[in-house]
């Protein structure tokens, strides 16, 4: 792994944490570094279900592969929110 992967992939699941953050309804109690954190292993379970499923990559935006990333990210947040409400 490069550095710009690392970066590539902080930056990939901040965008898609905070998508799913947006998309799911209510407030969530838990900070933006879990949010990115929930982001990444969206974006990575997303990438290799596609990958599993043999969505093509194609030049430019996989939508596909985003939209699954989006639903694993809203439903990751939203079990991460629940386990925080939960333990308080």
């Amino acid at each position: 792994m490069t550095i710009e992967s690392i970066l590539g992939a902080i930056v990939i699941g901040a965008v898609i944490g905070a998508i799913g953050r947006l998309l799911l309804p209510g407030r969530q109690p838990i900070g933006w570094i879990l949010t990115i954190v929930v982001g990444i292993v969206a974006a990575l379970i997303g990438t290799a279900i596609a990958q599993a499923m043999q969505v093509e990559t194609t030049p430019g935006i996989d939508w596909i592969e985003l939209v699954m990333q989006v639903v694993l990210a809203v439903v990751g947040v939203g079990l991460v929110a629940g386990l925080r409400r939960g333990a308080r």
